[in-house]
């Protein structure tokens, strides 16, 4: 069996501690790690992405050559924190893939010296990004948990999962927020996106536990021995959700009623697609998914699923083979991708006429905005729109042009002929086009083969003239 190729798909497991414990409030991340390291992860990873170009509560120890290749990093963590004695936060120390080559292990140094620092070994060379954060949250729990036990505060709802670096979390935050309280429950705790580490001994005490994401924060929830929910998306799942919120709650009139508003007013423009000429298009979309599993499921379900496009393939882009995944969009030519960015590179590399929209990191690109959600039903009216604006785009392609010459006479261009084998082969390169683009893009590989015939002295386009072109 083959090796697995993979791109940058998922980041290691030290990211993922960087990203969860600096999310919270009332903590400092002190990294056992090369500056590379804290310069990667705390400043241009996170700019490029989250557009957070600075995280305050991260210092890194700086290991260099010396603490690796010979003395060891327990005399520069100990130099470190240190200097950060006089902060009024909890220090966290988190192992990475240079201090755990070297055996770097602070449990006993930091017992009889810094016992109010706590240590965490990221794992970095052992698991991913997903695997890390799941750890990293239930390590929570189980270090500052107050141990006494739970008090359900009726009605309330808390969410865990949001970190930072993850992809889109603002935006779908607010409309999971948005759909919890238009049940008629409450949010507790956004869990550790907006907390404090305090918080997670009261998390015990919702109601209900919502997960964000189905790459990880299910482990906490089960510690937490509550009912869990996950985030929805599309619109049978989101109205499951919204009752199922309302029932655990007991809340079940006011989600009924709120799941009634909805209909009139947030999902009103996906109705009026549906009952438009647009809907006649949505057979036709051809799309393919490559980003982390919430969204490679959530895509599949909501726009194959309900909207009756076709899922040419959806893949969890920790797990892809990133070879297979080139082959098949340059095979399948899917006129919509929702990727990363080497799912666009590849497209580029492939001169594919494929729509790109972001759909996971890495970026580089920006989802600060609140209006950009792909959850929920706000999210399932936000694609829609992207899709058929996209759509809309194409079709201005078709238009007739008249360009404007510079006003010297031009030279008519010679009468070019086409064999017929040359004809076949040109109807099966535009059949694997996708259909909405396919008159644009059989008019352009027509319009270069005979440029090219012209340029190079023929009369005819043949079919190696064509099969010479890609």
């Amino acid at each position: 069996m083959g090796k697995t190729v993979r791109d940058e798909s998922a980041a290691s497991a030290y990211w993922a501690a960087v990203n969860t414990f600096c999310a919270l409030s009332d903590v400092h991340v002190v990294a056992d790690a090369p500056v590379g390291c804290y310069n990667l992860v705390g400043v241009a990873v996170m700019d490029y992405t989250d557009a957070i170009p600075y995280l305050e509560n991260f210092t890194p120890t700086s290991l260099t050559e010396k603490e690796i290749s010979s003395s060891g990093s327990a005399e520069i963590v100990r130099e470190t924190l240190e200097k950060l004695s006089c902060t009024n936060k909890q220090l966290i120390l988190v192992s990475s893939a240079e201090s755990e080559m070297i055996g770097s292990d602070h449990e006993r140094m930091l017992n009889q010296q810094f016992p109010g620092v706590r240590f965490f070994a990221s794992d970095s060379l052992g698991q991913h990004e997903w695997q890390g954060r799941d750890r990293a949250l239930r390590w929570l729990f189980e270090q500052f948990d107050d141990g006494q036990p739970a008090e359900i505060a009726k009605g309330t709802v808390s969410i865990i999962g949001p970190t930072y670096g993850c992809f889109n979390s603002p935006s779908d935050l607010a409309e999971l927020k948005r759909l919890i309280t238009g049940a008629g429950a409450s949010v507790r705790h956004v869990y550790p996106f907006e907390s404090a580490l305090g918080d997670i001994s009261d998390l015990k005490n919702s109601e209900v536990i919502v997960v964000m994401y189905r790459e990880f924060g299910g482990e906490l929830a089960e510690a937490l021995n509550r009912p869990v929910l996950y985030a929805p998306f599309g619109l049978e799942e989101t109205r499951q959700f919204i009752l199922e919120i309302g029932t655990l709650t007991g809340n079940t009139q006011k989600a009924e009623a709120f799941l009634r508003e909805e209909k009139r007013t947030t999902l009103k423009p996906v109705w009026d697609l549906w009952r438009g000429p647009q809907s006649e298009w949505f057979p036709t979309v051809r799309f393919g998914v490559a980003a982390g599993k919430s969204y490679a499921l959530g895509l599949e379900k909501f726009l194959a699923g309900e909207m009756g496009m076709q899922c040419l393939f959806s893949h969890d882009s920790t797990e892809t083979d990133n070879t297979v995944l080139r082959n098949e969009i340059m095979e399948k030519q899917p006129q919509f991708l929702f990727g990363r960015m080497p799912d666009k590179i590849y497209l580029a590399e492939l001169d594919a006429k494929t729509r790109f929209i972001p759909a996971g990191f890495p970026g580089p690109v920006v989802r600060r905005a609140l209006g950009t959600p792909f959850m929920g039903h706000s999210g399932a009216v936000w694609l829609l729109q992207e899709i058929v604006n996209a759509l809309y785009d194409m079709l201005f392609n078709f238009l007739p042009l008249q360009k404007r010459s510079s006003g010297a006479a031009q030279e008519p261009e010679a009468a070019v002929t086409w064999d017929r084998e040359a004809e076949r082969l040109l109807n099966e390169l535009v059949k694997k086009a996708p259909f909405i683009s396919q008159i644009s893009f059989g008019r352009e590989l027509k319009k270069k083969a005979e440029t090219l015939a012209r340029k190079t002295g023929q009369e005819t386009v043949t079919a190696e003239l064509l099969r010479g072109m890609n």
